[in-house]
């Protein structure tokens, strides 16, 4: 099976040049909402690394859906930088991809300028924010919102995007019974929690017409009691075939409760903590950190058995993302059926990880699953502790922890 990664892989209308994607992981390289310097010079570097579609993540659909004042904002205002980003990409020879959504109850008041929104209203521990149910009038506004994302893209020279519907975003907190409470139409049975999801795919689905790939990013579980179930996932995965998706990224885990589940390992708190400027707030995290976000142990292909349930109950592409550190990995991936992998921390140590695996029959990612780039991304940039020498006030962290001499 080892020669499949490097085929041509067909996802819509679109053909990447190999079956590896750049995984949409935080870079917190768009200062004002608008891509910056260095998260061109970034997806650059991964294309040239030679994925074959590089994802630029998270772009919020609206300002209601924002969380850091460093993140994406798709809007006309910023297309011009949008290209900019796309043209780097693509004269690389990557497809160029871009992650939408609506960030709901994890929204900062501060940023979005006004209460988070929400299913329920449900009291947010990971913001520590009490935001309001949403209304019909809500619901009908962020859907459209999503469909003019779409819009922007095609019109900045993406060829897909990727709607966010796991990991407690929006989308993923109408289907978990964690966080949605409803007892409309949008709550309590499965196919009503599903609705809103049907209504944005139905616009994205719209919008993109046949310009676009669209995938849709989905929890397998919530990895939490009482949340999304992996029966349930069945039924989502179903639904979204349906409804026209082109391809669906199986994950899991929920941001605001259990964010451990989605990346595994243990998550540094000294080094969050460390730009945190609220002097309450970060010891809030030093001392309640280590009950909210407890370690999950990591392991190779993490999600890889969630994920089979799904690929016996769909005939859609499934693109397999978690715990991705091999080509021996990747051949496991592929020969249970997947037809894609997506790659993040790998990626983020060496955005040449995917040519090495061309090269080397036995290449392995040199991340070391520390966590470090997950742990920064809050208050700056991602970065790699194995690529730079960290400045301070990481340094002397890093020192600690043993990551740098």
């Amino acid at each position: 099976m080892t020669y499949r990664l490097f085929e041509p892989l067909h996802i819509g209308t679109k053909v990447l040049r190999n079956r590896t994607l750049r995984a949409a992981a935080f870079e917190g390289m768009a200062p004002n909402h608008r891509p910056s310097p260095e998260l061109v010079a970034y997806h650059r570097s991964v294309s040239a690394g030679k994925v074959g579609m590089s994802t630029v993540a998270y772009a919020a659909v609206e300002q209601s859906g924002l969380a850091f004042p460093h993140q994406l904002w798709l809007r006309k205002e910023i297309q011009k930088d949008l290209q900019e980003l796309t043209h780097a990409i693509k004269t690389e020879g990557a497809l160029a991809s871009i992650q939408i959504g609506h960030c709901g109850n994890m929204a900062n008041p501060q940023v979005s300028l006004g209460r988070p929104l929400s299913p329920s209203g449900k009291f947010n521990f990971y913001g520590t924010s009490w935001p309001r149910a949403m209304d019909k009038t809500d619901i009908a506004r962020v859907v459209h919102s999503f469909g003019d994302a779409v819009k922007i893209a095609r019109d900045s020279g993406f060829d897909a995007v990727e709607v966010h519907a796991g990991h407690g975003y929006l989308i993923s907190q109408f289907l978990s019974p964690l966080t949605n409470r409803r007892t409309d139409e949008f709550g309590g049975s499965l196919p009503n929690r599903m609705r809103f999801m049907r209504q944005v795919i139905s616009e994205v689905r719209s919008a993109a017409k046949n310009d676009l790939a669209v995938l849709v990013k989905m929890n397998l579980q919530d990895g939490k009691p009482g949340g999304q179930t992996l029966d349930e996932a069945v039924e989502i995965a179903t639904c979204l075939e349906q409804e026209g998706a082109d391809a669906l990224i199986l994950s899991g885990g929920f941001v605001s409760a259990a964010p451990m589940y989605v990346m595994r390992g243990e998550m540094p708190l000294d080094v969050m903590s460390a730009l945190i400027p609220n002097p309450i707030l970060r010891m809030f995290v030093r001392l309640l950190g280590p009950r909210l976000v407890p370690p999950v142990p990591f392991q190779e292909n993490y999600f890889l058995h969630d994920a089979q349930v799904i690929r016996s109950s769909v005939k859609l592409p499934l693109i397999y993302v978690g715990g991705i550190v091999s080509r021996r990995c990747i051949n496991e991936v592929l020969a249970a059926g997947f037809e894609g992998v997506a790659i993040a921390r790998a990626l983020i140590a060496d955005p040449a990880f995917v040519a090495k695996l061309e090269q080397e029959e036995h290449a392995t990612s040199v991340c070391d699953h520390c966590n470090y780039c997950a742990a920064r991304i809050y208050t700056t940039q991602m970065a790699c502790h194995k690529r730079q020498t960290p400045e301070p006030p990481f340094l002397s962290i890093c020192k600690k922890r043993g990551y740098v001499s």
